[in-house]
């Protein structure tokens, strides 16, 4: 057990963890055998900006399209009062359904419009898939979200839409992912 408790003397170096100072039993540490002085602060600073700057793009250069609609997906901004659109899944807060609507579902009007809101999304749902990447992911596929943006979807979707917003997806030719309680998971519209 003792093995399990004594530390490595090599994983500080793997760790790149800075060595630890210098001093010997009767010498007070001082800024200059100490590893925090501002200088080596103002150089760690220096490098950090460096190694930064590094990953924006060089001369103006235009983001790959995927890393663009990578940037745009639609997350939640809070853990808690989190709610699903019924039509497509996508999870955010009401919040953010409230300001932007729903990415997917532009046509649902829901931006604004706080009775639109809580007839069309719901906090009844099962799991969260993160999707990163809807025409590659075969999870996005699964779940029948592969057309949709980048964002984090509901598993399986518990509601049901007013007969009003129904008859309007329908009319529209869409499908929907909610399911009212009780139904047959596997069954689709």
């Amino acid at each position: 057990l003792a093995f399990l408790i004594r530390p490595d003397p090599n994983l500080a170096h793997n760790l790149r963890l800075p060595p630890a100072p210098t001093t010997t039993s009767n010498q007070q540490p001082t800024a200059s055998n100490t590893p925090n002085t501002p200088a080596l602060q103002e150089d760690k600073t220096a490098k950090m900006e460096e190694r930064y700057d590094d990953d924006e793009e060089e001369d103006g250069e235009a983001l790959p399209p995927k890393v663009e609609e990578l940037a745009q997906a639609a997350v939640p901004t809070a853990l808690k009062g989190v709610r699903s659109c019924m039509r497509c899944g996508i999870i955010k807060t009401l919040d953010q359904f409230l300001e932007y609507g729903c990415d997917n579902c532009p046509f649902l009007d829901m931006a604004g419009n706080h009775e639109r809101c809580n007839r069309c999304t719901t906090a009844f749902f099962e799991g969260q898939v993160a999707v990163m990447d809807p025409g590659e992911s075969w999870t996005a596929k699964w779940l029948r979200v592969d057309a949709y943006l980048p964002g984090v979807y509901a598993i399986s979707i518990t509601g049901q839409f007013d007969r009003e917003v129904e008859e309007e997806l329908e009319n529209r030719g869409c499908r929907w992912r909610c399911r009212p309680v009780g139904s047959d998971p596997n069954s689709m519209p």
